[in-house]
């Protein structure tokens, strides 16, 4: 019990490892190269690229994936607090701001919905393929 314990313990450290490192490396990117995409997507497109040579596959980082999406809501509780020290700024400009973050969650949400359906149909045909002999 306590062997298999520290065993997925240790396979979560290690998947999220792998997955911060690939948000590290898109970080390091855009620095370099002095990009106005964010190291996520940077990462998250390294990733794809990494999943599509077949180097990784998708299953083996599901726990640490699932970890992180488990837990999304705390990584937008500081944002939202540091909202109140900005009283002003939101009653001049709010509209703008609640424009901006509507948009911007809207495209979020589109690029991850169809990014989620594409590896998921790619992980269809590839699985299909591969029970089939192609």
């Amino acid at each position: 019990m306590k062997r298999q314990y520290i065993f997925v313990l240790t396979r979560l450290l290690a998947e999220l490892a792998v997955l911060i490192a690939f948000y590290a490396v898109g970080k390091q990117l855009v620095i370099w190269f002095h990009l106005a995409i964010p190291p996520g997507v940077i990462g998250l497109a390294l990733l794809m690229m990494v999943f599509a040579l077949g180097w990784l596959s998708p299953e083996q980082l599901q726990r640490g994936a699932a970890l992180l999406l488990g837990e999304m809501l705390l990584f937008f509780v500081p944002a939202v607090m540091s909202l109140l020290d900005y009283g002003t700024l939101i009653i001049n400009q709010g509209w703008k701001i609640i424009l901006i973050i509507v948009l911007s969650t809207v495209l979020v949400m589109l690029g991850t919905a169809i990014t989620v359906e594409l590896i998921y149909r790619w992980n269809l045909m590839r699985r299909w393929r591969k029970k089939h002999g192609h």
